[in-house]
């Protein structure tokens, strides 16, 4: 086959051309519509097309070229133009194509059919003939074009010719080749004919009797039939060949393939009887279905993994009804399917379509159902797999998008319109809740390098189909936040109203409750930023999207459990939420007002980690007053109780106390409400108490920053409801790490499920939006500790830092590493380490960090590369980049030390020998050169003969030796000791 690249560079200039003619005229005014250039240019490709179908004499070359460039313009013009009708390039192209239309199909007939493919080498211009003929019928399939050709005439009489051929059985002994191949190419050409069939329904081609029977003899042929290999090859057959053939498989496999393309096509149009109408046919077409199920068990182990894709299809529509009657054979069909993803899952061009082939079988809506009906182990086996996916997805990002996309799909919007089908399609959200539950709360917390990955991995993908890699590797809503938001979506659109959805969202609400709650008692206290922190933030966010869904029914029942959450240990963020909850549910019902009172009935103990939650809630009390008459007796009852915590002995309880107290008063006096004359001057002279115990110091700055801080002064609990504020203002204003922040354009642009019209997705109060964190964070500290002014003062502090820190210039960092050593050098230490018989990266690494730091003033390795290992990074810390290195092979060593030795250093060696001294007992001089030995070996004998001196390190224990590195840091130690001693002396 000639080159393609070809093809496509003399495409891409025949359409730079035409574009270029027509901006042209268009500059020029003209109202011509002629096209004279692009006209010249398409001739010598018209004039062999036109050709092609009434003379056989045009060299194969040509025609192969000629298809090329053909193909080459379709597929540029499919992708040019999303709407063609409008584009006068590709129209013209359409009525010059249009000429030679029914030339091409009757050379590609003739070259299908009539055994003219006859060589291994001639499949490839079988894929090209197909390729033509699929593109060629969506380009010009606009306007009725396909209604003015004999189009179906062709596809009646290619689906003959193909099936003829195919049941053609030879009389000789052995198979010919030539044979083999059109039988191959027979099957190809009706596999596209079946796809061209179902992408185009609007052709109306089911119709065609030659349809029909194709579906016949598709449906009632054997499956998995292998195409034997032929027993010999002629004498004459090329080398080509020969080697062609040690490729057989690959084609028998292309050859399965296909028929299971086929027979897809055949199901999927198949009219399935009831059991009313026909009994005797109904059981028939059950064996019959049996019978492909286990022919595609077996085509699955017999074909490669990147053929089993309409195998999938096909199990897609048999398992629903085999599942009642053949649930073992069901269970065996996902288990091998799933051992086939799992194999899969590096290689990322074929494993995508696959999962998504595997997904939309074991998790298609009819499956679902029919195993949830007995709950049997085909259901155990789904939520096996389904939760062996998620699993899989904290390795590979992307897995569960996939999976929890197809099935929200398909339970919330299933294409069906029939009544009792979208119900059962929504009980499966009931049926398989876990699987929500789950992707509401998922993401992983990455290890830098991992964390890295991903932001490169998402870059990448904002890149869009500038970067290649975006259009060689699909990667569409790859990111685990598109799991969230998948199911946040979801969430958004349940219809309180609808008696299954009214159901299904109290169900879920309190299994995030109860999984709340077991988080809280499996572990009281969590890290910031820890996995149990984010886990609660989302658990949290997710129930605060479910508020305005819930019922007071539901809300009766679980308000104790969501007022007890408050008095938990939690991280600020969860915090926020926890108080956002309770203000809403106070707001919307106000009757829950007593057993919120309540709180602040229970003992010290049980306060000390909730109170400031409890205050804070209080502190929007104007929110909560809006749905009560009666508002004088509820300010009263929190003033009340406000006041006796203003006095309390901890601090930050009083700071807290008084901000509330400040808010409320703040209401009373909005209200013009006369009844609190007895409370008045109480109230005031506690204010103005707080302002002036808050005058100085650190009180002052804390009273200011808690006043200031956005959940007192900016946010509004009301109006600041929507997906942005829970999912992205929030997290952020709580300081919660960034990869948890969930921006709305996130949300608009997972498309699969749509937005909902009822939910707020972002709203008109965008004073949050503008706030930067604050620096008081909301902390509940125990009632029992001390007041700030009488803590302990931390004497003592850990401090790690980097000395070139703050002084480096960027431009200092792009020095050699000898270069920058010698720049940046902390000592003028005379010490050599010699680590060029040490050969494992770690070893060197750990020993580079160990020179570096003790200001050794050069490492000897044996090679360079080793600072390019990861091992050796890890260890060393970039301490590689400070430290002169300098590369002395194991032979050259000798060479070396001689050389030393005249420039005055002392060689001493690192090993136990029969005169060596005892490390305690050895002065070092100013110029030594350490010599390092083996992991095994240690020093050889010839080395030990060029030392100065042997120095061993006095032992106590069995173990004969220490690691190398270890022993050389010893060394590296004492010789630093000995010089810091010497230098104070002098002073």
């Amino acid at each position: 086959m000639p080159d393609w690249f070809e093809a496509r560079l003399v495409a891409t200039i025949i359409l730079l051309a035409a574009d270029v003619e027509e901006m042209t005229r268009e500059n020029k005014g003209t109202g011509s519509t002629e096209r004279i250039e692009l006209k010249a240019l398409l001739n010598p490709l018209l004039d062999v097309l036109l050709k092609l179908g009434t003379n056989p004499y045009i060299s194969t070359l040509k025609t192969d070229k000629s298809l090329q460039l053909l193909l080459k313009l379709l597929q540029i013009c499919s992708v040019k133009c999303s709407n063609p009708q409008n584009d006068g390039v590709i129209t013209f192209l359409q009525n010059e194509f249009m000429t030679a239309s029914e030339s091409i199909l009757d050379f590609l007939l003739r070259r299908l059919s009539a055994n003219e493919l006859n060589t291994i080498s001639d499949l490839e211009r079988c894929n090209l003939y197909l390729a033509v003929l699929s593109e060629l019928l969506s380009f010009c399939s606009v306007n009725g074009w396909t209604k003015e050709m004999s189009f179906c005439g062709f596809i009646s009489s290619l689906i003959s010719a193909s099936l003829c051929n195919l049941q053609v059985v030879s009389s000789e002994k052995e198979l010919k080749l030539g044979e083999q191949i059109q039988k191959v190419v027979s099957m190809a050409s009706l596999s596209v004919i079946c796809e061209i069939i179902d992408q185009k329904p609007a052709l109306q081609l089911q119709s065609l009797p030659a349809v029909e029977t194709l579906k016949t003899v598709i449906f009632c042929s054997e499956f998995n039939h292998v195409l034997k290999k032929p027993c010999s090859m002629e004498k004459n057959s090329s080398l080509e060949e020969l080697s062609s053939h040690q490729g057989w498989g690959k084609i028998v496999a292309r050859y399965i393939y296909d028929q299971w393309v086929c027979l897809h096509f055949t199901l999927n149009n198949y009219k399935n009887p009831s059991k009313e109408e026909d009994l005797q046919q109904f059981s028939f077409d059950v064996q019959k279905h049996t019978r492909c199920l286990q022919s595609a068990l077996e085509a699955l182990t017999i074909l490669p993994s990147d053929r089993v894709l309409p195998v999938f299809h096909c199990m897609k529509i048999l398992v629903p009804k085999l599942l009642e009657s053949s649930e073992s054979l069901c269970i065996e069909a996902f288990d091998l399917a799933w051992k086939i993803i799992s194999s899969l899952s590096n290689t990322q061009l074929i494993f995508w379509p696959n999962l998504k082939g595997f997904v939309e079988f074991v998790f298609n809506s009819e499956v679902l159902a029919a195993a949830a009906k007995n709950k049997n182990k085909a259901y155990m086996k789904i939520k096996e797999i389904m939760f062996q996916m998620i699993e899989m997805s904290s390795t590979k990002t992307g897995v569960f998008n996939t999976l929890l996309s197809y099935c929200c799909q398909t339970w919330m919007l299933p294409t069906c319109e029939h009544a009792r089908a979208v119900e059962n399609a929504f009980l499966n959200a009931g049926n398989y809740s876990e699987l929500l539950v789950e992707a509401c709360l998922f993401g992983t917390v990455f290890r830098r390098d991992q964390r890295l990955n991903q932001e490169v991995c998402a870059f990448v993908e904002n890149l869009g189909s500038e970067c290649a890699a975006n259009v060689v590797i699909e990667s569409t809503n790859r990111d685990d936040h598109y799991v969230r938001i998948c199911a946040t979506k979801f969430l958004c659109l349940l219809d309180e109203t609808n008696i299954l959805h009214k159901k299904f969202i109290e169900d879920f609400f309190m299994t995030l409750l109860d999984k709340g709650e077991l988080m809280s008692k499996s572990k009281t206290r969590y890290y910031v930023n820890s996995l149990q922190h984010r886990i609660k933030n989302r658990l949290w966010q997710t129930l605060l999207v479910l508020l305005p869904k819930l019922h007071e029914d539901i809300l009766t029942r679980t308000v104790d459990r969501i007022l007890q959450a408050g008095y938990n240990s939690n991280q600020a963020s969860v915090k926020y939420l926890i108080e956002w909850t309770i203000i809403w549910i106070l707001h919307k019902f106000p009757h829950f007002l007593q057993k919120f009172w309540d709180c602040f009935s229970y003992d010290e103990d049980s306060l000390k980690t909730s109170i400031c939650t409890f205050l804070s809630v209080l502190s929007h009390l104007d929110t909560i007053l809006q749905n009560i008459s009666e508002k004088i007796p509820v300010l009263k009852k929190a003033l009340v109780v406000v006041l006796q915590w203003c006095f309390h002995h901890n601090f930050s309880v009083r700071l807290y106390a008084f901000v509330a107290l400040k808010k409320i008063w703040g209401t009373c006096k909005e209200l013009h409400m006369d009844d609190f004359e007895t409370l008045t001057p109480v109230i005031e002279s506690s204010l103005h108490q707080a302002e002036s115990m808050h005058g100085t110091g650190n009180a002052k700055k804390n009273w200011q920053r808690i006043q200031k801080h956005f959940f007192f002064e900016n946010f509004h609990p009301l109006k600041d409801y929507c997906l942005e504020t829970i999912f992205y203002t929030l997290p952020r204003l709580s300081e919660i790490a960034e990869e948890e922040w969930i921006s709305l354009n996130k949300f608009i642009a997972f498309t699969d499920i749509p937005l909902s019209a009822t939910f707020p997705c972002t709203c008109s109060h965008t004073e949050l939006l503008d706030l930067k964190p604050n620096d008081w964070s909301q902390q509940d500290i125990g009632l029992k500790s001390a007041e700030p002014d009488n803590q302990r003062e931390w004497t003592d502090v850990q401090k790690k830092i980097i000395p070139w820190k703050n002084s480096t210039l960027d431009l200092d960092l792009e020095l050699v590493f000898q270069d920058r050593a010698a720049k940046f050098g902390k000592s003028n230490s005379r010490l050599i380490v010699v680590a060029s018989l040490i050969d494992k990266p770690t070893n060197l690494g750990g020993l580079c960090r160990t020179c570096e730091i003790f200001g050794v003033s050069a490492l000897i390795v044996s090679s360079l590369h080793y600072i390019n290992d990861k091992q050796f990074q890890y260890l060393s810390v970039s301490a590689e980049q400070w430290l002169s290195l300098l590369e002395v092979k194991p032979f050259q060593l000798i060479d070396y030390l001689d050389q030393k030795k005249t420039e005055g250093y002392t060689i001493i060696g690192v090993e136990q020998t029969a005169k060596s001294c005892h490390l305690t007992e050895y002065c070092f001089p100013e110029k030594s050169l350490l010599l390092l030995g083996n992991e095994h070996e240690g020093i050889p004998a010839n080395l030990i003969q060029q030392l100065d001196v042997c120095v061993e390190i006095p032992q106590q224990g069995i173990i004969r030796s220490l690691n190398v590195h270890v022993s050389g840091a010893l060394l590296i130690w004492e010789y630093t000791r000995q010089q810091i001693i010497r230098q104070k002396i002098q002073r």
